[in-house]
């Protein structure tokens, strides 16, 4: 006896509940995202370019220079070592971005 797998359209809802979640949009809009998915599609670009923006802007913050208005601040080496983390995180993190782009 052969069993014929089906999934009802499981696979294609799971996408589309997904891409809702990750939109932060509620139930009601899965319906619309399959009838229409342009405007969210839309909504999806314009949240990446924000991220991408802030996380430029971030990278561009903490490569400012040290010396802009003369003034020392002394901090612990625990707080010096967490923002020296949190600096090789944006560069990571940015270098990954320009690499996961397409060549034009």
């Amino acid at each position: 006896m052969t069993v014929i797998e089906h999934d009802f359209g499981l696979d294609q809802r799971t996408a589309e509940r997904r891409f809702r979640t990750l939109l932060s949009l509620d139930a009601l809009h899965e319906a619309n995202v399959r009838a229409n998915p342009i405007p969210y599609l839309e909504r999806a670009s314009e949240r990446i370019y924000q991220l991408e923006k802030a996380l430029f802007d971030a990278l561009q913050a903490s490569k400012a220079a040290a010396d802009d208005n003369g003034e020392t601040v002394s901090i612990g080496k625990a707080e010096y070592d967490r923002l020296r983390q949190c600096r090789e995180i944006l560069e990571n993190a940015y270098a990954q971005l320009v690499a996961d782009r397409p060549e034009t």
